[in-house]
């Protein structure tokens, strides 16, 4: 029997208000939207996944830690703490599971500080600007990194 990739989606801070929060600049597409847009690409690469969403950084500390041994890839739009948790970066690299970097909108374009990435140089890809289709785009890199990795002998 094959083992299906399992993967941990994890949405930070205000991610839960999509539709009503800044619809310019996120869409006007819900947080429910999203997840039936990130259960569609699970479906369409063959993956159980998991959705997770806090305001709280240590809540998603604790799930990226819960993760090691039970999830095999981590996407991840950490929000507002993209700029600022080396927290959230400690509990990535710490756990040592693949992950992709999601922004619903084109951060590059947007203020200074969302400049900043402490994540992005450790992510195996950062997909932006893609509105919430940039999860399926991670979850199918993600699952395509997954294969090409158990492929490889020890």
């Amino acid at each position: 029997m094959d083992h299906v990739p399992r993967l941990l989606v994890i949405n930070g801070p205000n991610i839960n208000l999509l539709g009503m929060r800044e619809p310019g600049i996120y869409g006007t597409q819900t947080y429910q939207d999203l997840l039936d847009s990130v259960a569609a690409a699970a479906a369409e690469a063959g993956v159980e996944v998991t959705c997770f969403q806090s305001n709280h950084e240590g809540a998603i500390v604790d799930a990226i830690q819960e993760a090691r041994g039970a999830i095999d890839g981590i996407v991840i739009n950490p929000a507002a703490y993209t700029h600022t948790s080396i927290a959230i970066l400690d509990a990535l690299k710490a756990v040592s599971i693949p992950f992709v970097e999601v922004h619903i909108s084109d951060v590059a374009s947007r203020e200074g500080f969302r400049q900043v990435s402490y994540i992005r140089p450790y992510a195996a890809l950062t997909v932006s600007g893609e509105g919430i289709g940039g999860y399926r785009q991670a979850i199918l890199y993600l699952t395509r990194l997954l294969a090409h990795t158990a492929s490889i002998p020890l």
